[in-house]
């Protein structure tokens, strides 16, 4: 293996400091637990559990709706919650909209663009897609009657940049979306590029950044797109929570996804009238506890020092990589060149959910399976793959550990 060096920025990265933020990290008694499944959902900081016990016992109340100073409150911190989000993705505080998720989030853009699609038209997306940036896309292509397209990916789970190039340009889609960062391998997409094209061509643009937010930090103008969704979970916020962007103009041109109390302006029993954006989509009382606590992950985000924090979790998927690719029954599969330290592989003739239950017998919590993306898995003909998905609050010994359970259990399972 290739001597690995850590680069000096990490000594300016205090990994003991940043772990004892973490209270899930240290809860575990005498057993040694190593928590790789970030891509699934990441730990909470103790900023982030403080901020939803107090809302609950010293704050609770409803926002919008009150006179009183408890619920004055509470909407004045909630919306400010909001700001402090649309500062760190750089947009507009009412092009940012409160959803459940990002699964909902690609739900509510696909179910509001129906009206804008025609029989002739086509929806292209990738095969290294999430389902949830699938199958919203399958129901507006059946209820529209147009047709859903997909980039291939190549046979080590890239995307085919030439193949996308030729399909923009060929069936100049009216929809494309894509994953900023493929969940089930971790690549980091030129979504840039590809958005920018398929714009000339006059496309809506969707980017999952469900798996880009915390490692990326992405930043819509840079972007370009349209729309742009996350799950707070995912970025050490709490869970039911996720966001839209979308360019104020778009948001404007969109249906309404649900209806019902918060989000109207006027209402008759013959007819009703909408608030603008973002309130347009927001029905019923938000998960206010949720979007504080989120806010508290941002604010604890940006308290880091975003480089030093970047360059740390590139040491551990290089240092990761290296010693995966030293054992000969391991394939690697997606990209290690751009990638935010998710790694998948697996091992000919031996399932993946027996390898992650040995694992698991080890202290070693992963993922196993198609990871939600079972166009991708067969695209790529395998089963399923091994999935470790780092953060900035794993370490270098964490891996070692992970390496030698591996070792041994692929040892144990050998014939």
């Amino acid at each position: 293996m290739a001597a690995f060096v850590q680069p000096a920025l990490l000594t300016m990265f205090d990994i003991d400091a940043i772990r004892q933020d973490f209270p899930a990290l240290t809860q575990h008694g005498d057993t040694e637990r190593v928590y790789f499944d970030s891509a699934a959902t990441a730990h909470k900081p103790r900023c982030v559990i403080d901020t939803l016990t107090r809302f609950y016992s010293q704050e609770n109340a409803n926002v919008h709706r009150g006179a009183h100073q408890l619920s004055q409150r509470a909407t004045s911190r909630y919306e400010h919650a909001r700001q402090q989000v649309a500062e760190f993705i750089g947009c507009q505080h009412n092009e940012l909209v409160w959803t459940k998720g990002a699964t909902e989030a690609i739900n509510l853009v696909a179910y509001g663009l129906t009206a804008q699609l025609q029989p002739k038209d086509v929806i292209l997306i990738t095969e290294l897609e999430h389902h949830a940036n699938i199958v919203p896309w399958q129901q507006l292509a059946k209820r529209t009657g147009a047709t859903l397209m997909a980039v291939p990916v190549t046979p080590a789970g890239l995307l085919d940049i030439a193949q996308a190039e030729q399909m923009i340009a060929q069936y100049r889609p009216k929809v494309f979306a894509l994953a900023h960062v493929s969940n089930a391998l971790g690549n980091i997409n030129p979504v840039k590029a590809l958005l920018s094209q398929a714009k000339q061509q006059g496309a809506w643009t969707l980017v999952d950044g469900a798996q880009s937010l915390l490692h990326l930090r992405p930043q819509m103008a840079d972007l370009g797109c349209d729309f742009f969704v996350f799950s707070a979970h995912k970025c050490l916020g709490p869970t039911g929570l996720g966001g839209l962007f979308g360019r104020f103009s778009c948001l404007q041109q969109l249906d309404v996804f649900q209806t019902g109390g918060e989000m109207v302006a006027k209402v008759r029993i013959e007819h009703t009238e909408f608030n603008p954006p973002p309130s347009k989509f927001e029905t019923g009382t938000p998960n206010i506890s949720a979007v504080l606590g989120f806010a508290a992950a941002i604010e604890y985000l940006n308290n880091l020092d975003s480089a030093a924090l970047a360059a740390y979790e590139h040491s551990l998927m290089q240092y990761l990589v290296a010693h995966l690719s030293d054992i000969e029954s391991v394939s690697l599969l997606g990209d290690m060149q751009h990638n935010v330290g998710t790694v998948s592989f697996y091992v000919q003739s031996e399932h993946p959910y027996d390898i992650a239950t040995l694992l698991d017998m080890e202290g070693i919590a992963l993922r196993h399976g198609h990871h939600c993306a079972q166009p991708l898995m067969h695209a790529l003909g395998v089963n399923g793959t091994v999935r470790v998905s780092l953060a900035f609050y794993n370490t270098f010994a964490e891996i070692d550990h992970f390496i030698s359970a591996l070792r041994n259990t692929l040892e144990m399972m050998a014939p």
